[in-house]
């Protein structure tokens, strides 16, 4: 069996007729909206519901779906050349940033590193390696510093918990107390929760 499909479709809000990405996500347990940075709307649906449950649901969110997509279509954001060079400009002062974080938060947990990379990602704020290294995005100097600083703890407590079990919460909670206000402020803020 497939785990999806995708599929365009095309439904009327508001005025106008709207595009969409349909997966029919056989795994799926609930609806799920997403905007990506073009304005387009995917739209994943579990196998249970039907497509006039679905479709009656988009009716309802219709204000906030053409606000949203109206708002990333306005955003210019920077062709891949230019946003190369985004990075290239703005690595060392994010390098310096997000050392002076991790050695910050790492006063409370005395973990050991490897190395810390910052890299031009576009779909992770940040990762840990089973090797103990620490690589996190640049844009990170971007974010409102309590989203930042939840970024960085988030990976940093993955050296002692390779997981996201209540015993790693238990160690972002120590620096972060927090964390779950901050979590959907990121998840509001952004597409796609990163961490």
């Amino acid at each position: 069996m497939k785990k999806s499909i995708t599929s365009i479709r095309q439904i009327k809000l508001g005025d106008s007729d709207f595009n969409y990405l349909l997966r029919n996500n056989y795994r799926s347990k609930s609806l799920r909206l997403t905007i990506r940075h073009d304005g387009t709307l995917v739209v994943s649906k579990p196998r249970f519901v039907p497509l006039f449950a679905l479709e009656k649901y988009l009716k309802e969110k219709a204000d906030w779906i053409l606000e949203k997509s109206a708002y990333f279509k306005r955003l210019k954001l920077p062709s891949h050349e230019q946003n190369h060079l985004n990075y290239l400009r703005a690595k060392k002062p994010a390098k310096l940033y997000i050392y002076n974080k991790v050695a910050h938060f790492n006063r409370l947990y005395n973990f050991s590193y490897n190395r810390i990379a910052i890299k031009n990602q576009r779909t992770c704020w940040g990762s840990c390696s089973k090797k103990a290294n620490l690589n996190f995005n640049w844009k990170i100097i971007n974010l409102p510093e309590t989203l930042a600083d939840l970024i960085i703890v988030h990976e940093l407590c993955h050296l002692k918990e390779f997981n996201h079990s209540q015993r790693f919460w238990d160690l972002v909670a120590m620096a972060i107390p927090d964390y779950k206000i901050r979590r959907l402020e990121l998840k509001r803020n952004q597409i796609k929760t990163l961490i």
